[in-house]
């Protein structure tokens, strides 16, 4: 896992006496010290950040798991205290408290660990995310209707409203 030296654990300097004494210090010997000893050290060294790396790579997968449980347990809360809430309606004291409880928004199904968003989950976002309807705007037929409908509204208005849409409702004066 940590063969190229990029990914090493051991430093360049350490490796570049581990390569001396493999060649040209190879038949030296010290007092408890000699190439053998060392080639060990290091074993032991990339054995040990192979465990390192594993354990972090198990300790990534924990973590997803505990927010994908979070985010469960979030998901029934709301649904649970929208339920109390509705139960409690005629009950002041339980509204109230509940009225005390603010859950967080749960994050979009679509949204990843990651932060990413997945493309299929997308279309069902928010409306500043939606794609633009094509072809021409509908026309503005309640302008016209809510003159009609507005408070104040005179015959005088109400008439000439109805001359200019044109449907006839009402007869010129």
């Amino acid at each position: 896992m940590f063969d190229s030296n990029e990914n090493d654990p051991i430093s360049p300097a350490l490796r570049a006496l581990l390569e001396l004494f493999t060649t040209e210090l190879a038949e030296v010997r010290f007092p408890d010290m000699n190439g053998e000893v060392l080639d060990a050290a290091a074993e032991q060294v990339r054995e040990q950040a192979e465990a390192v790396a594993r354990a972090q790579a198990a300790l990534e997968a924990a973590r997803q798991a505990l927010q994908e449980s979070q985010e469960a347990l979030l998901q029934k809360g709301q649904r649970a205290l929208a339920y109390a809430r509705v139960f409690s309606e005629e009950n002041v004291e339980l509204s109230a408290k509940l009225d005390g409880i603010h859950l967080p928004r749960a994050a979009r199904k679509g949204a990843r660990a990651d932060g990413a968003v997945d493309p299929g989950s997308a279309a069902q976002g928010n409306e500043e995310n939606a794609p633009r309807r094509r072809g021409r705007p509908p026309k503005a037929r309640a302008a016209a209707g809510a003159s009609l409908f507005a408070e104040g509204a005179t015959p005088e208005a109400l008439a000439a409203s109805a001359h200019h849409t044109g449907n006839g409702m009402l007869s010129e004066a």
